[in-house]
């Protein structure tokens, strides 16, 4: 599943932008982005060009003002409990998504990496984007790690650059999503996360 506005209640990203003084116009962006109206790795480095200058210690600010989807966590639990593979896969940053999901006992994970020089970020991207395609990609590989067929998987969340990872998924689901999103989902929910399990790949 997706992470921000998915598996938490807000986007990352913002809340280093409101750090950096950057808040309004980086959400912005985000929201244009989501919605499908600009290119995601775009609008990434974009934004994260904002963040140039803020120390290190803003991960650990952050990760203690991220809050879980309400649901999120009973999901989770639920699904490991029935030794399902569950995998997050974000256009957000491992930065905070590694130690969110080592919280919840995740263990697949894949998210964008800041480039930090002397304690400092500097504004970029390291390595490749997480973009829409990729989070696609993400899937394929969680599965075939899993030895679990793709027309097996579901696929959680709510913006542009989620639908190529819900048209692979077997199943796709809209969370609180953006009208382009619930559109071309399997199903649709809103509010609770653990609301996904009276669906129908749940109940097999």
């Amino acid at each position: 599943m997706d992470v921000d506005s998915t598996l938490i209640t807000g986007e990352v990203i913002e809340m280093l932008a409101a750090r950096a003084g950057s808040e309004a116009r980086v959400a912005a962006i985000t929201e244009r982005a989501m919605r499908g109206e600009i290119d995601f790795a775009e609008s990434l480095h974009e934004r994260v060009a904002t963040l140039a200058g803020l120390p290190v210690a803003v991960f650990a600010e952050v990760l203690a003002q991220v809050e879980l989807s309400p649901g999120a966590r009973e999901l989770v639990a639920e699904l490991q409990g029935r030794g399902w593979a569950v995998g997050l896969v974000s256009g957000g940053f491992i930065e905070v998504v590694g130690p969110l999901a080592a919280g919840l006992g995740i263990t697949l994970t894949r998210a964008n990496a800041l480039e930090v020089t002397d304690g400092v970020l500097t504004g970029r991207v390291a390595g490749p984007v997480i973009d829409r395609a990729a989070k696609a990609v993400a899937l394929a590989d969680y599965a075939a790690g899993a030895s679990v067929a793709i027309e097996d998987t579901v696929a959680i969340g709510d913006g542009a650059n989620d639908l190529d990872m819900l048209a692979a998924a077997g199943f796709g689901i809209a969370f609180n999503a953006k009208p382009v999103v619930a559109a071309q989902a399997d199903a649709v929910v809103d509010e609770r996360l653990d609301a996904v399990l009276a669906l129908e790949p749940f109940a097999r």
